[in-house]
């Protein structure tokens, strides 16, 4: 028995999308595979070769392509440890997000700017742990012109998220005549500013959502 396969293809339509070819797609979202490839070991610390940045118990040792880096010599400046945790809309930590910094170095150069100090690279990753928080150790950095206070530049990453966040951190006690956190409302403006929690650690939470939510800007 011959079947003529032409009589049996549907009528055209206007959109392949049609629900009546494919049917409905299943709702997705962004993530979670940020621990399994964009963090590296090592990667959350910018002046020295401990581990700090990836999850070992989440990213197997044989995907340590980047591993540590080979180091060229000592920054200079002022290390310090910024630290906090990300949370919900529902003050519930988020083990699953990935931070992102970039800052300039002592002086207040960004890597490669004439100048800038050839030790220090000023950009890194950390990934949340199962309690949400994240950890980097850096240089305290300078400003990097007039009417611009120190500060460093956080993307955040995480689940549902088709963009990334961006927002700033300011350091307590050094944000004088910055002309970014001025044109941000001033009851918001704490949410831009690490404090002091120890000896050269400065303590920074990111909330995604709700009454304390972190101030965002637009890329």
């Amino acid at each position: 028995m011959t079947i003529d396969v032409a009589d049996r293809r549907p009528e055209p339509r206007a959109d392949n999308q049609d629900p009546d070819l494919f049917g409905q797609t299943p709702s997705q979202t962004v993530g979670p595979f940020f621990h399994y490839g964009l963090p590296w070991k090592g990667g959350a610390d910018l002046v020295g070769q401990s581990d700090m940045g990836a999850r070992p118990e989440l990213f197997p040792e044989a995907h340590y392509v980047l591993n540590l880096s080979t180091p060229t010599g000592t920054p200079a400046g002022e290390v310090i440890e910024l630290t906090g945790r990300v949370f919900d809309g529902n003050g519930v930590p988020v083990p699953d997000a990935m931070l992102e910094i970039w800052q300039a170095d002592a002086d207040g150069r960004y890597f490669g700017e004439p100048g800038s100090d050839p030790h220090f690279v000023g950009f890194g990753r950390a990934a949340t742990d199962e309690d949400g928080r994240y950890r980097f150790r850096t240089i305290l950095p300078g400003a990097i012109q007039p009417g611009h206070a120190p500060h460093i530049a956080v993307s955040v990453f995480g689940r549902g998220l088709i963009k990334r966040l961006a927002t700033r951190v300011y350091f307590d006690g050094r944000t004088a005549d910055d002309a970014i956190l001025s044109l941000v409302p001033e009851e918001r403006r704490s949410t831009l500013i690490a404090t002091a929690a120890g000896a050269g650690v400065w303590s920074f939470d990111v909330v995604l959502q709700g009454d304390r939510e972190t101030v965002f800007f637009d890329l």
